[in-house]
């Protein structure tokens, strides 16, 4: 099993979204970096715990607890000329874009980046690193002990 931190925007999908519809398993879509792709395509799978973290918002930080609920597909996004996330060089054949599942597991009190900061413990944590704009970031065991266990 892996961790993982993904970022959303709460108006595109939030924590009361995922939890709205508890068996719903929601696709994420509009992933446009290579390395968060990357991380989907070839490293999440099934069972996957994250950290759901709403982000673009007055008040960012983790709002709950999920879990990866498919492999990845291709991204439907990708091939619908309305949606945003449109990327016309791709090709249902040849898919550049690929996207996961995610169910909602349960809410957490608010945890900031400055609350993140304060701990030691988490000083390495990727999401917190200058210059992190990944949406999909690794989260270590150790990591997701110390988040789960000390702050939630």
């Amino acid at each position: 099993m892996s961790y993982w931190l993904m970022k959303s925007e709460p108006h595109e999908l939030s924590m009361d979204d995922l939890l709205r519809e508890p068996p719903r398993a929601f696709e994420w879509t509009g992933v446009r970096n290579y390395q968060a792709r990357n991380f989907m395509r070839d490293q999440m799978q099934p069972g996957d715990q994250v950290l759901f973290w709403h982000s673009s918002c007055p008040q960012p930080g983790i709002a709950g607890l999920a879990e990866v609920a498919s492999a990845a597909v291709a991204d439907s996004s990708q091939f619908d000329p309305a949606s945003p996330y449109f990327d016309a060089r791709s090709r249902p054949e040849a898919p550049r874009w690929v996207s996961v599942t995610v169910r909602g597991l349960r809410p957490t009190r608010l945890i900031s980046p400055a609350e993140l900061r304060s701990h030691a413990e988490l000083a390495e944590m990727t999401v917190l690193k200058r210059g992190n704009r990944l949406s999909i970031t690794p989260v270590t065991p150790a990591e997701w002990a110390f988040i789960t266990e000390q702050l939630i």
